[in-house]
């Protein structure tokens, strides 16, 4: 049976497979004029097209950061019968709102989550800390911490 159909299409079936040679012979031509033709054209679009990638790849390993971390270890102490020092708090200045910052910042909050917890604004936060620096004499956050529980103002 399908010889049989074979035998009544054959000649559509040497009509399609001419097609097929002749698109494949156009197709051909078509790259030959392409590659001959137009060689200079295609190097300097595939020599563009590398040097773009190898500008994007150098780009992308210049600009990322080289992050260290360093892990310290620090030994803390806590004093389980803490007393505020009121003499040292008053020779200082402090205001309660300025020792309430200062234990907030002991807490490890940044100055937008004490400006919340303390429901005042960030420029607030930035004065009372800016004052704390000044009076405590230091320039971090983690000076005036450390600095804070050496004069017994924080626990």
């Amino acid at each position: 049976m399908t010889f049989n159909a074979l035998q009544k299409n054959k000649q559509n079936i040497i009509y399609g497979i001419s097609l097929a040679l002749l698109l494949f012979l156009l197709k051909w031509l078509e790259w030959r004029f392409v590659i001959m033709d137009h060689a200079f054209e295609v190097y300097a679009g595939a020599i563009a097209i590398i040097f773009t990638a190898l500008g994007i790849w150098l780009a992308i390993k210049l600009i990322t950061p080289k992050v260290k971390t360093v892990v310290v270890e620090k030994q803390v102490f806590t004093n389980p019968n803490f007393v505020l020092d009121q003499a040292m708090l008053n020779e200082l200045r402090l205001s309660t709102r300025e020792l309430e910052v200062l234990q907030l910042m002991a807490d490890g909050l940044s100055n937008q989550q004490i400006a919340e917890h303390l429901f005042v604004s960030l420029n607030t936060i930035k004065t009372h800390t800016s004052n704390l620096f000044l009076k405590l004499e230091v320039e971090r956050r983690t000076q005036a911490i450390e600095k804070a529980k050496r004069l017994s103002l924080i626990p």
